[in-house]
């Protein structure tokens, strides 16, 4: 067999075995179903409702740190809260373990922790903790005044945890826009799917290093007098200088993501790009990647619109690399490997 004979036979097979996982993906996405747990477990959703927004009401910087957590997850190997697991219970290094994970916050974790005891002395052993994840994050958004949607349950968690799976599957915050819908479409979002989840970033915060190059001794072109990244508005640029000033000696020193209203769940993220208020670079490449632009500017002008595919997406990324029935396990805890 020839060369060129055999790169075309290895090319058909990488199809081929391509094909054949997002077909599984997608059978197994189809078992999900939001009445999964009417029978052995109906009041899930109350459960689950009641110990977030508890959480949330004690710690309000919780809404923003499970959107986040919830992404993790569902990018690592599929939505199977393999991202819960804590290096404490592990004889391995789990996904948590990661550099790029490093900074979940902790109430994030607590919340699902919270829910998922709850569900377990009312429902022993039926609750998984993928699905706790994924109502918790729908609940969350909702009480910041974001949308509510319908979530489809069902899924397994994961049997394993190992931070080698984390590298290359998640955005970093230098990336420009075609790298991200890059990544984005290996995960079956599309561009407008991706704009519409960056949208979470209307609440949190993030910490100084995560920007630092935006701000001090910038190396890009076009560079401000006093080393910003001359994207930014320069008034923000200089705030952001001296409110980070110190975060060398102190890494806990963050921003808000939206720094006009950052406890509400709304569009004015995407107001702020175009004004060169995006914090991160990642968030300021939205506005600098034309097949991007296009959806920011939808959603600055749109609330509604912005919800509906902010639900949309939220539910496709639910669905992502799911695993039903044999494919996983229920765990008893979140953070443990049973």
């Amino acid at each position: 067999m020839g060369t060129l004979a055999r790169r075309g036979l290895l090319l058909s097979l990488a199809v081929l075995v391509a094909a054949a996982a997002f077909h599984c993906a997608e059978a197994a996405a189809a078992r999900l179903s939001p009445n999964y747990y009417r029978r052995s477990c109906p009041r899930v959703e109350r459960i689950v409702y009641d110990a977030v927004a508890a959480k949330q009401r004690a710690n309000p910087s919780t809404a923003a740190g499970t959107l986040r957590l919830f992404f993790h997850d569902c990018f690592v190997g599929g939505c199977d809260a393999s991202v819960l697991v804590s290096p404490l219970s592990s004889d391995r290094s789990p996904e948590r373990a990661a550099e790029i994970n490093l900074s979940l916050p902790g109430d994030a974790f607590d919340a699902v922790d919270r829910a998922k005891a709850a569900l377990e002395a009312a429902c022993p052993g039926v609750v998984s903790c993928a699905d706790v994840l994924a109502l918790a994050a729908r609940d969350l958004v909702g009480i910041l005044g974001g949308p509510r949607f319908p979530v489809a349950l069902g899924r397994r968690d994961s049997a394993r945890s190992d931070a080698a799976d984390v590298e290359g599957n998640l955005p970093r915050t230098n990336m420009s826009g075609r790298a991200m819908a890059s990544l984005f479409a290996r995960k079956g979002l599309t561009p407008r799917e991706m704009v519409a989840l960056a949208g979470a970033h209307t609440v949190g915060f993030s910490h100084c290093a995560e920007f630092a190059h935006r701000i001090y001794g910038y190396r890009g072109a076009g560079a401000g007098a006093d080393g910003h990244d001359p994207s930014l508005n320069p008034e923000f640029a200089r705030a952001l200088q001296r409110s980070c000033a110190g975060y060398q000696g102190d890494p806990t020193v963050s921003i808000f993501n939206d720094v006009v209203t950052p406890r509400d769940f709304d569009e004015v993220y995407y107001k702020n790009l175009p004004r060169g208020l995006g914090l991160l670079a990642s968030d300021a490449a939205l506005w600098e990647y034309p097949p991007t632009r296009v959806f920011v500017q939808r959603y600055a002008g749109n609330r509604t619109a912005f919800f509906e595919d902010f639900a949309a997406a939220m539910q496709k990324l639910g669905a992502v690399g799911v695993k039903t029935g044999r494919q996983g396990v229920v765990r008893r805890r979140c953070d443990a490997l049973d």
